[in-house]
């Protein structure tokens, strides 16, 4: 119970963190933080959490990680349905708070996104289905080689949260303007469930071409790495 626990407080902490900058101080008058400062705020608290709780969890935070994981042979099947249970259920308490404290200011409108992410006329660049699908399976699978990568046996230890971090940082920087960056089928069905309309007709996208990414990365990780 501990390890999901720990889920649930990372993921809960992600999107609090994460969606609550883009909610809450991305666009705030004069002194807004913008694509920039929304991108490193994801990449902060993985990075925060990943010191927090990697001893007793792992800190995946997203259940396409916790597949690609499991595909890469790192990560007992077991576990599989409880962390991503935990991970949802976390994210969604975290988008419930900046629900709660975002509601607080007059004139708030949900119908303004919210974070969620979407393609087509809900993509923040008005990018296509297809753009949309090709970007989330290729940063997920980034994201997964870089995870795999920063954490095997034959990496510097001690720095895996530093790289992990600062990849979902790059990945928001790149992705935000295509799919307001997912590559976290948690992530986007926390916000998604309060926007609804929208946002849950298009969150099929927001599973499917993050897994696929992550398998994808998970196996390209094991043929790279494959010592011989």
């Amino acid at each position: 119970m501990n390890k999901y626990m720990a889920e649930f407080i990372g993921t809960f902490w992600l999107v609090l963190g994460g969606c609550g900058s883009a909610v809450l101080a991305a666009s705030f008058p004069d002194v807004g933080i913008g694509l920039l400062g929304v991108s490193v705020a994801f990449g902060l608290t993985v990075l925060t959490m990943a010191f927090a709780i990697g001893h007793i969890s792992g800190c995946h935070l997203n259940p396409a990680i916790s597949i690609g994981l499991w595909v890469g042979g790192r990560f007992d099947a077991k576990d599989l349905l409880p962390y991503i249970a935990s991970q949802v259920l976390g994210g969604i308490a975290g988008a419930g708070i900046l629900y709660l404290i975002a509601s607080g200011q007059a004139g708030f409108d949900l119908s303004s996104g919210f974070a969620a992410n979407g393609y087509a006329e809900h993509s923040p660049g008005h990018y296509s289905m297809t753009a949309a699908l090709i970007i989330e399976i290729v940063m997920t699978a980034m994201f997964l080689i870089v995870i795999m990568g920063a954490t095997d046996k034959r990496a510097p230890a001690g720095f895996a949260p530093i790289a992990i971090g600062l990849c979902l940082t790059l990945i928001h920087l790149i992705s935000i303007p295509v799919t307001n960056t997912s590559v976290n089928p948690a992530r986007s069905t926390a916000v998604a469930l309060y926007v609804g309309d929208w946002a849950t007709s298009q969150l099929w996208l927001f599973w499917v071409a993050p897994i696929i990414g992550a398998i994808i990365g998970a196996l390209i990780y094991k043929v790279m790495a494959k010592e011989s």
